[in-house]
């Protein structure tokens, strides 16, 4: 279900900082004709841990009414409290997501057996199909290939976005979980060497921005077809690395509100990038040929609503 491109949704806010809802039915349909394969909101990218518990559950909703079973959503419910994640992805089950992507807990740093009892509560509260996120660069913990071993060994629990950067940890996952285990990039520019492996395609950041061209490089690469999915992936690279230029979802944003998406609203802490990496995320747009040529700018949404 979880395999190919899966957009890791932001989430539009308007100015005076609520939660922009045309907007956000623009870019979940401009995601679903461009070919994505599946939709993840309330993720880091969707800036979560600034969202109202009732504002996570509006975003997941929102998808899973829009996509009307088009695309699975695969929402994010994740945290250092095993409580609430339960209680949170419970919820997010009654409304008819598809599965649930759980980033692992983070400040507290549990040992590996603790982030095994941890997805294993979920995973027992929880029938869904849960991805497991690991990202030790924000969290600050790392899910180990033997431990991914053993989560694999739990029925529901059926992949994991790897954002560790270390190719050599997922190859190690890989030869550890069975063949229908799904591991995913959870990073852009990983994704042709993660396939390359037999990882199962990306929870993609860049595909905000480039849905049909990040769609269309991860199934060449799943087809075998590397040397065209390389030339993509050459073209769209300077955009895969600008989205880091500072913390994201700070220069996605910028990058589609230059693009005429939405509105250049982030919720504190997060900030509008410096105005020099502003103008780096602007020279790159253009050298794509992608500024102001957005399907479905938040003004039609608004206009639309």
């Amino acid at each position: 279900m979880f395999t190919g491109t899966g957009t890791a949704l932001v989430t539009p806010f308007r100015r005076d900082g609520s939660l922009d809802e045309p907007t956000l039915g623009a870019l979940i349909e401009r995601q679903i004709d461009a070919g994505i394969d599946f939709l993840v909101p309330c993720g880091t990218t969707g800036e979560s841990p600034t969202l109202t518990h009732e504002e996570h559950l509006r975003v997941c909703q929102i998808a899973v009414e829009l996509a009307k079973g088009r695309v699975p959503v695969l929402a994010g419910a994740g945290g250092y409290h095993t409580a609430e994640v339960i209680a949170l992805a419970q919820k997010l089950a009654a409304i008819g997501v598809d599965g649930i992507l759980s980033v692992t807990p983070y400040y507290n740093k549990p040992t590996q057996e603790g982030l095994f009892q941890h997805y294993k509560a979920i995973a027992e509260a929880v029938r869904l199909p849960i991805v497991v996120y690991s990202v030790q660069g924000r969290t600050g913990v790392n899910v180990e290939p033997a431990t991914v071993r053993r989560l694999a060994a739990i029925e529901n629990i059926v992949g994991i976005k790897e954002a560790s950067g270390n190719i050599s940890q997922m190859a190690a996952i890989l030869n550890v979980v069975p063949e229908d285990f799904i591991v995913l990039s959870g990073d852009d520019a990983i994704t042709l060497p993660l396939i390359a492996l037999g990882g199962r395609g990306v929870i993609s950041v860049v595909s905000n921005e480039i849905p049909r061209d990040m769609a269309r490089l991860t199934r060449l690469a799943l087809d075998g077809d590397f040397p065209a999915a390389r030339q993509i992936h050459r073209r769209v690279h300077p955009l895969m690395e600008v989205n880091f230029v500072e913390s994201n979802p700070m220069p996605v944003k910028a990058a589609m509100a230059q693009m005429g998406l939405l509105e250049p609203v982030w919720r504190l802490p997060l900030v509008a990038p410096k105005a020099e990496n502003e103008a780096r995320i602007r020279a790159v747009l253009e050298s794509l040929e992608l500024l102001h040529t957005a399907e479905l700018p938040y003004a039609a949404a608004h206009a639309a609503a």
